[in-house]
């Protein structure tokens, strides 16, 4: 039981980071190469709801499995305490940015679509894209760093011997 619970927490763990990492380094930047600039960002507006849902489950799934752990003490001490700590603090930004960041940046990018290019408004409103999406890229950044330690530590808060 314990090694079935131990490999599902692994396995959401790393499912999670690799969908970041395939979707940061394979998936935004073929679409951006291959498309017209609005189409693939329209592409991608698309998919971050899913890519977010998806992040907040594993995140979920890696959280519950890894305070099973810490209860049926197959895992403990400080690793298993700041890994679930980096786990609370990943599905915290996962969802800031899907619910906070992502609609922003969605309200901006339809107000663009709108406004003359040119104006005041329009540049406003690009400024306000630009921000939303540089926050956007610093929080999946920030999921990225945060899960790699959080990987490495569940590595380390092996079963006692």
């Amino acid at each position: 039981m314990a090694a079935l619970l131990r490999f599902a927490h692994l396995l959401a763990l790393g499912v999670w980071i690799g969908s970041v990492v395939f979707f940061s380094f394979v998936v935004a930047p073929s679409l951006f190469g291959a498309l017209p600039r609005d189409a693939a960002g329209r592409a991608v507006s698309t998919i971050f709801p899913r890519y977010y849902a998806f992040g907040a489950v594993c995140g979920a799934l890696a959280l519950l499995s890894g305070l099973l752990l810490g209860v049926l003490q197959v895992a403990r001490g400080r690793a298993l305490a700041a890994e679930l700590i980096l786990l609370a603090l990943m599905i915290g930004i996962v969802a800031y940015a899907g619910r906070v960041v992502l609609p922003e940046a969605s309200r901006a990018r339809q107000a663009l679509a709108l406004a003359p290019e040119g104006a005041a408004e329009h540049d406003r409103t690009q400024a306000r894209f630009d921000c939303l999406h540089r926050r956007s890229v610093l929080l999946n950044g920030t999921v990225l760093l945060l899960g790699l330690a959080a990987l490495a530590l569940a590595v380390v808060a092996r079963p006692p011997h």
